[in-house]
């Protein structure tokens, strides 16, 4: 695996952008993304099997995994850490099937995600945990769009800029979680 790379990306993203993307690049992502979490992630689905509308076009959009607390004063949002990405993995390839391009979260994702991230041409990338405060200051703009209900969990329309990810499972099959390993092991 080469050394690593910033790259700047806008969404929505596209075939062309996911496909020069690599395990190890780090990113920084401006425009739109929205945020769900496992709740949320059945519910699209449900809508989906339903053959029913959802609450905004999956195709070539990030779904940051997030439950971001409530913004203080004169913040668009309060801290934005990502959460734990299996817990998504039973709902993740039937939005990769419709178009979904991005996934930022944290940890490994199921061998079914994977294959299906390679299969749609999509990107799983990573954000840093324990550092909620310093993403959502990417964060410019919040807006729950659905599933009030749900709170913190809500479907959040998010503007960013320059929020940082780095990209873990890529189209080629590449696995940042197991090249990084390697690097340290002896013999």
């Amino acid at each position: 695996m080469e050394a690593s790379r910033v790259i700047d990306l806008s969404t929505p993203l596209s075939d062309k952008e996911v496909e020069r993307l690599k395990a190890g690049d780090r990113v920084l992502i401006s425009g739109i993304i929205y945020t769900a979490r496992d709740s949320a992630h059945k519910r699209l689905v449900d809508l989906i099997e339903a053959r029913k509308e959802l609450p905004f076009s999956i195709k070539g959009q990030v779904i940051y995994y997030v439950g971001p607390s409530p913004a203080p004063p004169g913040r668009a949002i309060g801290a934005a850490g990502p959460t734990t990405s299996y817990r998504m993995d039973p709902y993740t390839p039937k939005l990769l099937e419709l178009g979904l391009k991005g996934m930022i979260g944290k940890g490994k994702r199921s061998q079914e995600v994977r294959e299906a991230i390679m299969r749609h041409k999509a990107v799983y990338m990573a954000a840093i945990g324990g550092a909620g405060a310093l993403m959502s200051m990417a964060i410019k703009e919040a807006e729950v769009i659905a599933y009030e209900d749900l709170g913190p969990e809500a479907i959040h329309r998010l503007r960013v800029e320059r929020l940082p990810a780095i990209v873990v499972y890529d189209i080629y099959g590449n696995d940042l979680y197991t090249e990084g390993k390697k690097k340290y092991q002896i013999g």
